[in-house]
């Protein structure tokens, strides 16, 4: 998946994850988004691209996928195929922190 080249840079960068989802036609083309414009659309056109691209490869041996789930240590992505295109969400996994409890008196 070669958008994992893109967002997991070497050279030191602090680059905030993806959040939200898209919607891609069977072209690969971004039809709706609830990710914010500041992010590249470019990156996330690679993600739909290669989503695309697994779904059929799997179709193709025959092993055809109505929803993968894939973990990339700090992003989990889930995608459905919608009449060959797809639906993919993106949710950044961040370390949850204790909620403080509340004491009443």
């Amino acid at each position: 998946m070669e958008f994992l080249k893109r967002l997991f840079r070497s050279h030191p960068s602090v680059q905030q994850l993806p959040a939200g989802t898209i919607t891609i036609d069977r072209r690969g083309q971004i039809v709706a988004s609830t990710v914010s414009s500041a992010y590249p659309q470019g990156l996330l056109s690679d993600i739909g691209l290669d989503v695309l691209k697994l779904l059929r490869e799997a179709r193709t041996a025959h092993m055809p996928l109505a929803e993968v789930s894939l973990h990339f240590g700090s992003l989990h992505i889930t995608a459905r195929e919608l009449r060959g295109g797809a639906i993919i969400f993106l949710l950044p996994q961040t370390a949850s922190l204790p909620t403080p409890s509340v004491s009443r008196s």
